[in-house]
């Protein structure tokens, strides 16, 4: 089996465990799948993100676990074709890569890694179907202008929405997102020399795919809480002549598709793109967590060696980096009650969760003046990026919603709602609720007033 994510820290795993189990093929993937250690764990309803398509269908074979054993028996067999079995690729399938495991199993089992390899293995094999073809070259493909008029069409006309879901398996239940009348922005870069003051307060503002595109009002608003903190605010933009009327883009949607080699050049752009920032000591600052959390955790396993390592040291959402300049007294404004809003309801994206950032969010939620939020307790939305889109997998990703964000919607209905997940935002958005606002706007709308 040629791999192609770098498993090199699971080398030693297992290592003098009598009880490590540790399938005949796969190297140092397969001992990456038998860091599980059977504890079912992951078959419990308990609070928390981890196991969604567990929860929903009670299906043991459908955890974190059952997964692992399906796994174990692929690489086990002798018959190279067993790893490539329909019933395994369902089961992998149904895992929509929340990374609730890697948070709250107790050995850490990373199962949305191992459906990047596994994907990535399965398409080698069978190639790419034109759905997951689209979905991976979304970041490419919004370029086009015909795309917004063309999403606009299909979502309003219900024959439209049937055909495309009899040929692309897109369900005709789902209301597409559209891309914003007018992308964002990238202002001119002004030169610091213009602002000696702020040559102590420079941080690099990323804007992902999906907030370039779908919701530039999100961008604005964090450019804005920054500018007005006083920092000197570098957007990050390609190299000259490396495409540069298309965004950075983090990879994640041809990593999630098992297209790990274009994955790869995706980051080797973004990483030249930063070498800059990150040689001078800046932190990288963005607002969507599954792409700003691929720079800290999935390039890592792409093999891109110290530059990927040093590039994950300076990446943090933006709450994260409020909090931590609030704790250095480095954060010079005192937030303001938000006018017109005294109860508020907090969606996590599950990347948040499964790297603590729901923390900071909350720190920054309790210091608006006579506001009451809630936390909603809840295993993923469903959506996940593409999955909750796709016509087999859609009463899956509805069910996960009911488990408890629907509900927790539906029982405080003029509550102002927040998420940063775009996927979040939609699936709300589809459930019949308002569009929440990102963490950015709130933040926006509680600055100090301004003559």
């Amino acid at each position: 089996m040629k791999l192609f994510l770098d498993w090199s820290s699971y080398e030693n795993a297992g290592m003098g465990d009598a009880y490590a189990d540790i399938p005949k093929h796969g190297a140092d993937f397969a001992k990456a799948v038998a860091v599980c250690i059977g504890s079912k764990q992951c078959e419990r309803d308990a609070k928390g993100v981890m196991c969604p398509s567990f929860r929903v269908t009670q299906n043991a074979g459908l955890s974190p676990g059952g997964r692992v054993r399906a796994l174990k028996a692929a690489l086990n067999a002798d018959d190279d074709a067993a790893f490539f079995n329909p019933e395994l690729a369902e089961t992998m399938a149904l895992c929509i890569s929340c990374k609730g495991c890697k948070r709250e199993c107790e050995n850490e089992v990373d199962m949305a890694l191992i459906k990047a390899e596994f994907l990535a293995q399965q398409v080698q094999r069978n190639g790419l179907t034109l759905r997951r073809r689209l979905w991976a070259e979304l970041p490419k493909i919004l370029r086009w202008r015909v795309l917004r008029p063309l999403i606009q069409w299909r979502n309003r006309t219900p024959l439209l929405a049937r055909l495309a879901e009899a040929w692309l398996g897109i369900s005709a239940k789902v209301r597409l997102p559209e891309p914003a009348a007018q992308a964002f922005q990238v202002p001119a870069q002004s030169e610091l020399s213009l602002h000696p003051e702020l040559a102590d307060k420079q941080v690099v503002l990323l804007v992902d795919t999906f907030n370039y595109y779908f919701n530039p009002a999100a961008a604005e608003a964090a450019k804005k809480l920054l500018n007005t903190a006083g920092y000197h605010v570098h957007i990050a933009t390609p190299l000259a002549g490396d495409e540069a009327d298309r965004p950075l883009c983090c990879g994640r949607t041809y990593f999630s598709n098992g297209l790990i080699d274009k994955a790869r050049i995706e980051a080797q752009r973004m990483l030249e793109a930063l070498a800059e920032h990150v040689a001078a000591g800046r932190t990288i600052v963005g607002l969507e967590p599954s792409c700003i959390l691929s720079l800290r955790d999935e390039y890592l396993k792409l093999g891109l060696g110290e530059p990927a390592q040093k590039l994950a040291e300076k990446v943090l959402l933006l709450e994260e980096f409020i909090v931590r300049e609030q704790a250095g007294k480095r954060w010079p404004i005192e937030f303001q009650a938000v006018p017109g809003v005294n109860s508020l309801l907090l969606h996590g994206h599950c990347h948040q969760k499964a790297v603590g950032a729901i923390k900071s969010v909350r720190k920054l939620l309790k210091q608006l003046p006579d506001l009451k939020f809630e936390l909603i307790e809840s295993t993923c939305c469903g959506m996940a990026g593409n999955f909750g889109v796709e016509t087999e997998h859609y009463d899956q990703a509805q069910a996960m919603a009911e488990l408890a964000l629907f509900p927790a919607l539906r029982a405080e209905p003029d509550a102002l709602l927040v998420s940063n997940g775009f996927s979040c935002q939609q699936q709300i958005g589809n459930g019949g609720f308002a569009k929440p606002l990102h963490l950015a706007e709130v933040l926006c709308l509680a600055l100090p007033s301004q003559d």
